[in-house]
């Protein structure tokens, strides 16, 4: 058996438990990539992360990120997460603001602002590209958005690190209380080999100022709390098609509470570079007993 540190972290959260869960498997350098799937597997987590010494130089630490079923390149709540678990553990300080988080996808900065329980970690999207635009980019996207009043911008298709569709609903209320066809979803995400649907609408509240419900059907999830990569998408998306509209510097968002969470997720907007984040907490400081 090997004795490891774990940590059990709530992502994004608004108030304490809405956001999405994370688990962080300190010291694990030894481990093969089958020992880590096979702990991610047993967890069940949406992702679990394995935070371990950097191989690139310019990196403060390197991430390995799997669901249950694989190891992924990159997503959003698992990088903020384990840069708070790095921060939490001594394993890296900020320089001149920022980590440099190794991980699939590349060396991504991450911004620290802030300390203690209100310190907010904002992470730079790896770049963003809108594919297709328009309710008929794909035949199947018009039967996912049955009953929904879309808003100004047109259903898109973007990538970046994730690919996303993307739909604007016309109003706050209309987006919570929809009732998507996920069978629907799930066929257009296998079809178009992305994660599925991400729906945003803007709102008045001054608190937040859109909010979002996502849909990962392709990666057999229902709806998803709290989902940094697609808000990313999402802002790259705004930015794309509004330039110097309302929304353009940044804004907060709203997420979750559809499914009994309470994410709030933090995006600014400087030129080119889009940052997502928010706060983390830690839930669970342990031991890990495991046999890899």
């Amino acid at each position: 058996m090997t004795s490891l540190r774990y940590l059990h972290l709530d992502v994004f959260a608004a108030t304490l438990g809405g956001g999405n869960h994370l688990g962080v498997v300190i010291g694990a350098d030894d481990w093969s990539s089958a020992a880590m799937q096979r702990f991610a597997r047993w967890t069940a987590l949406v992702e679990t992360t394995f935070l371990l010494p950097p191989t690139d130089p310019r990196a403060s630490y390197r991430v390995r990120i799997f669901t249950p079923h694989k190891e992924i390149p990159f997503a959003g709540h698992p990088s903020i997460g384990s840069a708070h678990a790095a921060l939490e553990c001594g394993l890296a300080q900020p320089l001149d603001g920022l980590l440099w988080q190794e991980c699939g996808a590349g060396v991504l900065p991450i911004r620290v602002e802030g300390r203690g329980a209100s310190r907010e970690l904002l992470l730079q999207s790896p770049g963003e590209r809108v594919l297709d635009t328009g309710r008929d980019a794909h035949p199947l996207l018009a039967a996912t958005l049955t009953d929904m009043e879309l808003g100004v911008l047109p259903p898109a298709l973007v990538d970046g690190g994730r690919r996303w569709w993307l739909a604007e609903v016309a109003d706050e209320a209309g987006l919570r209380a929809w009732q998507p066809d996920h069978a629907a979803i799930a066929a257009l995400a296998r079809a178009s080999d992305s994660m599925g649907l991400c729906a945003f609408a803007r709102s008045d509240h001054p608190d937040y100022q859109l909010v979002v419900r996502a849909f990962p059907s392709g990666v057999g999830i229902v709806e998803d709390p709290a989902s940094g990569a697609a808000n990313g998408l999402i802002a790259a998306y705004i930015v794309h098609a509004e330039p110097h509209g309302p929304l353009a510097r940044g804004y907060r968002v709203s997420q979750g509470r559809e499914i009994g969470h309470d994410a709030q997720l933090i995006v600014h907007i400087d030129g080119n570079a889009i940052w997502v984040g928010g706060r983390s907490h830690t839930v669970i400081d342990g031991t890990l007993e495991w046999a890899p």
